[in-house]
């Protein structure tokens, strides 16, 4: 009889509170509508009166249409959908004594109507439903005082069904949808947590995770591995003659030229300020210098919309993996030492190996 309000993929990530009621109703109209078939199916067995008809007619297939436009009509339409929720556990209350206590549909409008509270995600809500569904059990027995018929026939049960076996399957799709979804924004997440929002490279611990690997690598298989270190030239310079803005756009363009110079299985991070880190791995040296020369001559071509008349060059330190790096600080030390042998003759270059280590130096001898 109520619904299940099972969400669509994209209800966590897009829908306001204020379209609830838009999602709940066309469920709404499917479980009532399968619940008025199974109460309908008590009524006719017990031979009940007229009136019994018209409440089913108004509170199974009625009610669904004027609670939705109950909710669009509101003002405050995700208070208002709540309290067609709350109605949906009163009218399932209701049918409990009209149809004697009849077990099977009796058990299955109960169950149906409390789970679907739960499943709104709306907190407690199915705690505050239990009133309503409670009192409209009592008052209706109190008017009505039925005889308790709790056998189910046949007929109760194979109409019944259909309300089980289609609350059922809306439910596991709902969970299936929201488990989705969960998963699809928990990689959202870890995809935010590792990229630096202003350059759309690694953060500074994510990157240094990939160049930890990359060491391993090296010291265990003997791949060969490269450690790029770039500093933009006279970044403070530009940052005080120009303001931070301009500091800003600066290293955002130098980020998304670095991004596009690197192959895909390197690894390039902002290490931090207006310096930053590629590592490349299971690279020869004419590659890594490659990668390296390529990122200093789009730095010189780069031209900002803002700033046209900017000139920017970058400095950059290469590092080769070596069997004495013990960790990565080791490893960062050499390409920082080979930033700064750049910077000191002249600037706008590339300083560091120009042949890789010897792999079998790298790699502990098993003899």
């Amino acid at each position: 009889m109520p619904p299940s309000p099972s969400r669509p993929p994209s209800y966590a990530a897009s829908a306001t509170r204020e379209q609830t009621y838009r999602y709940i109703y066309p469920m709404r109209v499917l479980g009532m509508g399968l619940g008025g078939v199974a109460a309908g199916s008590v009524l006719l067995e017990q031979q009940a009166p007229p009136a019994y008809w018209w409440i089913l007619v108004a509170t199974c297939f009625v009610w669904p249409h004027l609670a939705y436009l109950l909710a669009r009509r509101s003002k405050e339409r995700y208070r208002a959908e709540k309290r067609n929720l709350l109605i949906d556990s009163a009218i399932a209350g209701l049918w409990v004594p009209l149809m004697h206590f009849n077990l099977l549909p009796s058990l299955v409008l109960v169950t149906v109507t409390t789970f679907d509270k739960l499943s709104t995600g709306i907190k407690r809500l199915w705690l505050h439903s239990l009133p309503g569904l409670l009192g409209a059990a009592g008052l209706a027995t109190l008017l009505t005082r039925p005889e308790p018929m709790l056998q189910s026939s046949h007929l109760v049960v194979l109409c019944t069904l259909p309300l089980i076996i289609v609350h059922t399957l809306a439910s596991s799709i709902g969970s299936y949808r929201l488990i989705r979804t969960v998963s699809r924004q928990n990689r959202q997440l870890e995809e935010l947590r590792r990229t630096d929002s202003q350059t759309g490279l690694y953060t500074r611990d994510h990157w240094q995770e990939r160049a930890d690997a990359a060491l391993r690598d090296f010291r265990v298989r003997g791949e060969p591995a490269y450690l790029l270190m770039i500093d933009i030239d006279r970044f403070k310079f530009i940052n005080d003659t120009l303001g931070h803005s301009a500091g800003d756009e600066v290293i955002s363009a130098v980020g998304h030229v670095i991004r596009d110079c690197i192959r895909a299985h390197d690894s390039a991070g902002r290490y931090g300020g207006d310096e930053f880190a590629v590592v490349c791995a299971d690279t020869q040296a004419g590659e890594a210098r490659a990668i390296a020369e390529r990122i200093r001559a789009c730095v010189q071509d780069l031209r900002l919309p803002e700033q046209p008349d900017l000139r920017l060059t970058c400095s950059i330190g290469l590092a080769a993996a070596q069997a004495r790096h013990d960790n990565l600080r080791a490893w960062m030390n050499d390409a920082d030492a080979a930033l700064y042998r750049a910077k000191n003759d002249g600037r706008n270059q590339v300083s560091g190996e120009a042949s890789p280590p010897s792999v079998s130096s790298a790699v502990p001898s098993t003899i």
